[in-house]
Protein backbone atom coordinates (compact mmCIF):
# COMPACT_ATOMS: atom_id res chain seq x y z
CA UNK A 1 0.00 0.00 0.00
CA UNK A 2 2.82 2.61 0.65
CA UNK A 3 4.26 2.53 -2.77
CA UNK A 4 0.84 3.93 -4.32
CA UNK A 5 0.11 6.37 -2.01
CA UNK A 6 -1.08 10.16 -3.08
CA UNK A 7 1.54 12.97 -2.79
CA UNK A 8 -1.20 14.59 -0.07
CA UNK A 9 -0.86 11.09 2.16
CA UNK A 10 2.78 11.23 1.56
CA UNK A 11 3.14 14.74 2.38
CA UNK A 12 1.15 14.73 5.39
CA UNK A 13 3.09 11.54 6.74
CA UNK A 14 6.38 12.66 5.95
CA UNK A 15 7.47 10.14 3.86
CA UNK A 16 6.94 8.24 7.67
CA UNK A 17 9.54 10.44 9.33
CA UNK A 18 8.93 9.50 12.89
CA UNK A 19 11.17 10.20 16.11
CA UNK A 20 12.29 6.23 16.93
CA UNK A 21 14.01 7.45 20.24
CA UNK A 22 11.12 8.92 21.47
CA UNK A 23 8.37 7.66 20.00
CA UNK A 24 7.34 10.91 18.67
CA UNK A 25 4.93 11.23 15.61
CA UNK A 26 7.49 14.25 14.43
CA UNK A 27 10.36 13.68 13.65
CA UNK A 28 13.77 15.24 16.24
CA UNK A 29 16.32 17.90 15.08
CA UNK A 30 19.54 16.75 15.19
CA UNK A 31 22.27 19.46 14.85
CA UNK A 32 25.47 17.68 15.53
CA UNK A 33 28.08 18.14 12.97
CA UNK A 34 29.97 14.92 14.05
CA UNK A 35 29.43 11.23 15.23
CA UNK A 36 30.68 9.09 17.60
CA UNK A 37 33.02 5.87 17.10
CA UNK A 38 33.28 3.20 19.43
CA UNK A 39 36.32 1.81 21.61
CA UNK A 40 37.26 -0.02 18.57
CA UNK A 41 36.99 3.27 16.24
CA UNK A 42 34.02 1.60 14.27
CA UNK A 43 31.57 4.39 13.40
CA UNK A 44 28.30 3.95 15.83
CA UNK A 45 26.38 4.62 12.63
CA UNK A 46 27.96 4.20 9.38
CA UNK A 47 25.81 6.63 7.75
CA UNK A 48 26.98 9.31 9.83
CA UNK A 49 30.44 10.43 9.72
CA UNK A 50 30.19 14.44 9.69
CA UNK A 51 27.28 16.69 8.44
CA UNK A 52 28.73 17.69 5.37
CA UNK A 53 27.57 15.04 4.04
CA UNK A 54 25.43 12.77 7.08
CA UNK A 55 22.20 14.37 8.09
CA UNK A 56 19.60 12.51 8.96
CA UNK A 57 17.07 15.72 8.80
CA UNK A 58 18.82 16.03 5.63
CA UNK A 59 17.78 12.38 4.50
CA UNK A 60 14.12 13.21 5.71
CA UNK A 61 13.27 16.18 3.89
CA UNK A 62 15.10 14.70 0.96
CA UNK A 63 12.59 11.12 1.08
CA UNK A 64 9.62 13.26 1.29
CA UNK A 65 10.78 15.28 -1.96
CA UNK A 66 11.87 12.09 -3.72
CA UNK A 67 8.30 10.35 -3.46
CA UNK A 68 6.92 13.91 -4.49
CA UNK A 69 8.56 13.91 -7.85
CA UNK A 70 7.96 9.97 -8.53
CA UNK A 71 12.43 10.32 -8.16
CA UNK A 72 15.39 7.93 -8.18
CA UNK A 73 17.34 10.32 -5.94
CA UNK A 74 16.66 13.82 -4.21
CA UNK A 75 19.39 15.87 -3.32
CA UNK A 76 19.02 19.04 -1.03
CA UNK A 77 21.06 22.58 -1.36
CA UNK A 78 21.18 25.69 0.62
CA UNK A 79 19.40 27.83 -2.03
CA UNK A 80 17.83 27.44 -5.20
CA UNK A 81 21.05 29.18 -7.00
CA UNK A 82 23.64 26.21 -4.93
CA UNK A 83 21.31 23.66 -6.91
CA UNK A 84 21.60 25.05 -10.40
CA UNK A 85 25.17 26.17 -9.79
CA UNK A 86 25.60 22.39 -9.34
CA UNK A 87 24.21 21.30 -12.24
CA UNK A 88 26.49 23.64 -14.13
CA UNK A 89 29.36 23.07 -12.81
CA UNK A 90 29.48 19.56 -14.35
CA UNK A 91 29.81 20.86 -17.58
CA UNK A 92 33.42 20.99 -19.41
CA UNK A 93 35.38 23.90 -20.66
CA UNK A 94 34.11 23.91 -24.31
CA UNK A 95 30.52 22.81 -23.87
CA UNK A 96 27.40 24.07 -24.66
CA UNK A 97 24.20 24.90 -22.76
CA UNK A 98 20.97 25.96 -24.31
CA UNK A 99 19.15 28.09 -21.95
CA UNK A 100 15.71 29.54 -21.98
CA UNK A 101 15.44 33.56 -22.19
CA UNK A 102 13.02 36.09 -19.95
CA UNK A 103 13.38 33.25 -16.70
CA UNK A 104 14.62 34.31 -13.31
CA UNK A 105 16.81 36.90 -13.57
CA UNK A 106 18.86 36.24 -10.96
CA UNK A 107 19.55 32.63 -12.76
CA UNK A 108 20.50 34.51 -15.47
CA UNK A 109 22.77 36.71 -14.19
CA UNK A 110 24.56 33.52 -12.57
CA UNK A 111 24.77 31.56 -15.67
CA UNK A 112 26.01 34.60 -18.27
CA UNK A 113 29.27 35.11 -15.90
CA UNK A 114 29.34 31.37 -14.90
CA UNK A 115 29.68 30.68 -18.69
CA UNK A 116 32.03 33.19 -20.04
CA UNK A 117 34.23 32.54 -16.99
CA UNK A 118 34.33 28.54 -17.48
CA UNK A 119 34.69 29.30 -21.71
CA UNK A 120 31.29 27.68 -22.24
CA UNK A 121 29.27 28.61 -24.85
CA UNK A 122 25.62 30.25 -23.85
CA UNK A 123 22.70 29.96 -26.59
CA UNK A 124 20.02 31.66 -25.10
CA UNK A 125 16.37 31.04 -26.88
CA UNK A 126 13.06 31.92 -26.36
CA UNK A 127 10.30 29.03 -25.32
CA UNK A 128 9.35 28.76 -29.19
CA UNK A 129 13.11 28.33 -30.64
CA UNK A 130 14.29 25.97 -27.74
CA UNK A 131 14.03 22.34 -29.71
CA UNK A 132 15.65 24.34 -33.02
CA UNK A 133 18.49 25.96 -31.06
CA UNK A 134 19.15 21.89 -29.77
CA UNK A 135 19.02 20.99 -32.88
CA UNK A 136 21.73 23.88 -34.13
CA UNK A 137 23.59 23.42 -31.57
CA UNK A 138 23.93 19.88 -30.31
CA UNK A 139 24.03 21.17 -26.26
CA UNK A 140 25.56 19.21 -23.73
CA UNK A 141 22.87 21.20 -21.32
CA UNK A 142 19.38 22.24 -21.89
CA UNK A 143 18.14 24.44 -18.65
CA UNK A 144 14.30 25.88 -19.06
CA UNK A 145 11.95 27.14 -16.27
CA UNK A 146 8.56 26.43 -16.47
CA UNK A 147 6.19 28.13 -15.73
CA UNK A 148 8.61 30.94 -16.50
CA UNK A 149 9.50 33.94 -13.55
CA UNK A 150 7.77 36.04 -14.26
CA UNK A 151 6.80 35.85 -18.20
CA UNK A 152 4.51 32.30 -16.94
CA UNK A 153 5.91 30.79 -20.73
CA UNK A 154 5.33 27.46 -20.96
CA UNK A 155 7.66 24.86 -22.20
CA UNK A 156 6.56 21.60 -23.52
CA UNK A 157 8.71 19.74 -21.77
CA UNK A 158 7.83 16.03 -23.60
CA UNK A 159 8.24 17.43 -26.52
CA UNK A 160 11.60 19.12 -25.81
CA UNK A 161 12.54 16.22 -24.19
CA UNK A 162 12.44 14.06 -27.59
CA UNK A 163 14.23 16.84 -29.62
CA UNK A 164 17.57 16.54 -27.71
CA UNK A 165 19.85 14.56 -26.27
CA UNK A 166 21.03 16.69 -24.37
CA UNK A 167 20.72 16.72 -20.35
CA UNK A 168 17.24 18.69 -19.73
CA UNK A 169 16.98 20.57 -16.53
CA UNK A 170 13.88 21.53 -15.52
CA UNK A 171 13.34 24.59 -12.81
CA UNK A 172 9.50 23.72 -11.64
CA UNK A 173 9.59 26.50 -8.73
CA UNK A 174 6.58 27.77 -10.06
CA UNK A 175 4.82 24.69 -10.35
CA UNK A 176 5.66 22.26 -7.45
CA UNK A 177 5.77 18.42 -7.50
CA UNK A 178 2.18 18.70 -6.45
CA UNK A 179 0.96 20.42 -10.00
CA UNK A 180 3.80 18.82 -12.35
CA UNK A 181 6.36 16.15 -12.55
CA UNK A 182 8.96 17.14 -15.08
CA UNK A 183 10.71 13.68 -14.65
CA UNK A 184 7.97 11.76 -15.89
CA UNK A 185 7.45 13.87 -18.87
CA UNK A 186 10.76 12.69 -20.27
CA UNK A 187 13.54 15.91 -17.94
CA UNK A 188 16.53 14.21 -16.54
CA UNK A 189 16.58 16.74 -13.60
CA UNK A 190 14.36 18.95 -11.92
CA UNK A 191 14.97 21.78 -9.57
CA UNK A 192 13.16 23.80 -7.43
CA UNK A 193 13.96 26.46 -5.14
CA UNK A 194 12.82 25.36 -2.07
CA UNK A 195 12.24 28.61 -0.41
CA UNK A 196 9.36 29.31 -3.00
CA UNK A 197 5.90 26.81 -2.32
CA UNK A 198 7.39 23.71 -1.13
CA UNK A 199 8.57 25.39 2.13
CA UNK A 200 5.86 27.82 1.52
CA UNK A 201 6.92 30.02 4.42
CA UNK A 202 9.02 32.64 4.27
CA UNK A 203 11.45 31.53 6.36
CA UNK A 204 13.64 29.13 4.62
CA UNK A 205 16.30 29.43 1.94
CA UNK A 206 16.99 26.19 0.36
CA UNK A 207 17.19 24.40 -3.05
CA UNK A 208 16.79 20.71 -4.52
CA UNK A 209 17.13 18.67 -7.35
CA UNK A 210 15.86 15.45 -8.09
CA UNK A 211 16.75 12.78 -10.70
CA UNK A 212 15.23 9.87 -12.61
CA UNK A 213 18.54 8.34 -13.04
CA UNK A 214 20.77 8.03 -10.16
CA UNK A 215 23.56 5.97 -11.53
CA UNK A 216 23.98 8.55 -14.62
CA UNK A 217 27.26 10.20 -14.21
CA UNK A 218 25.85 13.86 -14.00
CA UNK A 219 24.22 12.84 -10.89
CA UNK A 220 26.96 11.40 -9.65
CA UNK A 221 29.12 14.38 -10.09
CA UNK A 222 26.69 16.54 -8.60
CA UNK A 223 26.34 14.51 -5.64
CA UNK A 224 30.66 14.44 -5.42
CA UNK A 225 29.90 18.44 -6.18
CA UNK A 226 27.75 19.33 -3.38
CA UNK A 227 29.24 17.32 -0.84
CA UNK A 228 33.30 18.67 -1.44
CA UNK A 229 31.84 21.91 -2.52
CA UNK A 230 30.28 21.94 1.14
CA UNK A 231 26.53 23.09 -0.33
CA UNK A 232 24.24 21.41 2.05
CA UNK A 233 21.54 22.63 3.95
CA UNK A 234 21.97 23.12 7.68
CA UNK A 235 19.65 20.54 9.80
CA UNK A 236 17.22 23.01 11.69
CA UNK A 237 16.92 24.14 7.87
CA UNK A 238 15.64 20.28 6.46
CA UNK A 239 13.56 19.91 9.70
CA UNK A 240 11.96 22.74 8.96
CA UNK A 241 11.08 22.05 5.52
CA UNK A 242 10.24 18.70 6.42
CA UNK A 243 7.27 20.40 8.55
CA UNK A 244 6.21 22.48 6.12
CA UNK A 245 5.69 20.08 3.62
CA UNK A 246 3.30 18.50 5.73
CA UNK A 247 0.73 20.82 4.39
CA UNK A 248 2.44 21.45 0.74
CA UNK A 249 -0.84 19.61 -1.22
CA UNK A 250 -3.09 21.88 0.88
CA UNK A 251 -1.06 25.17 0.12
CA UNK A 252 -0.85 24.60 -3.24
CA UNK A 253 -4.41 23.65 -3.74
CA UNK A 254 -5.35 26.55 -1.79
CA UNK A 255 -2.76 28.96 -3.57
CA UNK A 256 -3.81 27.34 -7.34
CA UNK A 257 -7.56 28.07 -6.94
CA UNK A 258 -6.99 31.69 -5.47
CA UNK A 259 -4.59 32.31 -8.42
CA UNK A 260 -7.07 31.31 -10.80
CA UNK A 261 -9.63 33.45 -9.66
CA UNK A 262 -7.67 36.49 -9.25
CA UNK A 263 -6.74 36.23 -12.94
CA UNK A 264 -9.95 35.62 -14.33
CA UNK A 265 -11.17 39.09 -12.11
CA UNK A 266 -8.52 41.38 -13.25
CA UNK A 267 -8.69 39.68 -16.76
CA UNK A 268 -12.02 41.40 -16.65
CA UNK A 269 -11.09 44.58 -15.18
CA UNK A 270 -11.08 47.67 -17.21
CA UNK A 271 -7.99 49.06 -16.08
CA UNK A 272 -6.19 46.19 -16.90
CA UNK A 273 -4.37 45.28 -20.14
CA UNK A 274 -3.28 41.83 -19.75
CA UNK A 275 -2.88 39.47 -17.41
CA UNK A 276 -0.12 36.41 -17.54
CA UNK A 277 -1.06 33.37 -16.22
CA UNK A 278 -1.19 29.67 -18.00
CA UNK A 279 -4.82 28.65 -16.18
CA UNK A 280 -6.39 32.02 -18.91
CA UNK A 281 -7.62 29.91 -21.89
CA UNK A 282 -6.26 33.40 -24.20
CA UNK A 283 -2.64 32.28 -22.35
CA UNK A 284 0.07 30.73 -25.24
CA UNK A 285 0.81 28.10 -23.15
CA UNK A 286 -2.68 27.57 -21.96
CA UNK A 287 -3.45 24.29 -23.89
CA UNK A 288 0.94 22.81 -22.91
CA UNK A 289 0.04 23.47 -19.26
CA UNK A 290 -2.70 22.14 -19.29
CA UNK A 291 -1.65 18.77 -20.33
CA UNK A 292 1.30 18.53 -18.26
CA UNK A 293 0.12 20.32 -15.14
CA UNK A 294 -2.57 18.85 -12.90
CA UNK A 295 -4.75 20.04 -10.19
CA UNK A 296 -3.73 23.83 -11.43
CA UNK A 297 -1.59 26.55 -13.30
CA UNK A 298 0.22 27.19 -9.36
CA UNK A 299 -0.15 30.70 -7.24
CA UNK A 300 2.31 32.69 -9.86
CA UNK A 301 0.54 35.42 -12.01
CA UNK A 302 1.62 38.91 -13.73
CA UNK A 303 -0.42 41.73 -14.66
CA UNK A 304 -0.47 44.32 -17.17
CA UNK A 305 -1.98 47.78 -15.82
CA UNK A 306 -3.22 50.22 -18.45
CA UNK A 307 -1.16 52.96 -18.03
CA UNK A 308 2.14 53.93 -17.00
CA UNK A 309 5.31 53.44 -14.43
CA UNK A 310 4.09 55.48 -12.07
CA UNK A 311 0.43 53.50 -12.58
CA UNK A 312 1.61 50.70 -11.87
CA UNK A 313 3.49 51.88 -8.67
CA UNK A 314 0.30 53.36 -7.34
CA UNK A 315 -1.18 50.03 -7.60
CA UNK A 316 1.65 48.47 -6.40
CA UNK A 317 1.93 50.62 -3.45
CA UNK A 318 -1.98 51.08 -2.83
CA UNK A 319 -2.50 47.76 -2.23
CA UNK A 320 -3.12 46.33 1.62
CA UNK A 321 -3.11 42.94 1.66
CA UNK A 322 -0.45 42.42 -1.18
CA UNK A 323 2.92 42.61 0.91
CA UNK A 324 5.49 43.96 -1.20
CA UNK A 325 8.33 41.89 -1.32
CA UNK A 326 10.72 39.87 -3.38
CA UNK A 327 9.76 36.03 -3.87
CA UNK A 328 6.81 33.90 -3.92
CA UNK A 329 5.09 31.04 -2.79
CA UNK A 330 4.20 31.47 0.23
CA UNK A 331 1.14 31.74 2.79
CA UNK A 332 1.02 35.09 2.18
CA UNK A 333 0.05 37.18 -1.07
CA UNK A 334 2.96 39.34 -2.88
CA UNK A 335 3.20 41.76 -4.93
CA UNK A 336 6.15 43.11 -6.84
CA UNK A 337 7.14 46.38 -9.46
CA UNK A 338 9.83 44.35 -11.41
CA UNK A 339 10.91 47.02 -13.21
CA UNK A 340 12.03 48.83 -10.17
CA UNK A 341 14.09 45.06 -9.53
CA UNK A 342 15.55 44.71 -12.77
CA UNK A 343 14.94 47.86 -15.66
CA UNK A 344 17.56 46.58 -17.26
CA UNK A 345 15.94 43.17 -18.98
CA UNK A 346 13.33 44.43 -21.26
CA UNK A 347 10.61 44.13 -18.47
CA UNK A 348 7.39 46.18 -19.12
CA UNK A 349 7.05 49.00 -16.90
CA UNK A 350 3.94 48.49 -15.96
CA UNK A 351 4.22 45.16 -15.29
CA UNK A 352 3.03 44.02 -11.75
CA UNK A 353 3.97 40.30 -10.44
CA UNK A 354 1.76 38.80 -8.15
CA UNK A 355 2.47 35.30 -5.81
CA UNK A 356 -0.99 34.56 -4.61
CA UNK A 357 -1.16 33.17 -1.10
CA UNK A 358 -4.30 31.43 1.44
CA UNK A 359 -6.14 34.19 2.17
CA UNK A 360 -10.01 34.55 1.59
CA UNK A 361 -10.37 35.44 -2.21
CA UNK A 362 -12.84 37.58 -1.70
CA UNK A 363 -10.71 40.12 0.60
CA UNK A 364 -7.75 39.64 -2.03
CA UNK A 365 -10.11 40.35 -4.89
CA UNK A 366 -11.52 43.44 -2.67
CA UNK A 367 -8.15 44.30 -2.28
CA UNK A 368 -7.15 44.67 -5.75
CA UNK A 369 -10.59 46.41 -6.59
CA UNK A 370 -9.73 49.20 -4.35
CA UNK A 371 -6.14 49.60 -5.53
CA UNK A 372 -7.41 49.83 -8.95
CA UNK A 373 -9.86 52.56 -8.22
Amino acid sequence: MTKNLKPATIAAHAAGALDPQSGGVVPALQPSTTFMRDENYDLVRPDNIYSRDNSDNLRQAEAVLQRLEGAADTLLFPSGMAAIAAVFRTLPNGATAVVQSGIYWGTTAWIRDFTTRRDITLVEVDVSELAAACETHKPALVFVETPSNPWLKTVDIRALADATDATLVVDATAATPILMQPLALGADIVMHSATKGINGHSDVLAGVLSTGNADAKIWDDIRADRKGAGAILGPFEAWLLTRAMRTLPLRVERMTQNAQALAEHLMAHPKVADVFYPGLPHHPGHDVAKRQMTGGFGGLLSVLVKGSKEDALRVVGSLKLFLRATSLGGVESLVEHRHTIEPHTGIPENLIRVSVGIEDIGDLIADWEQALE
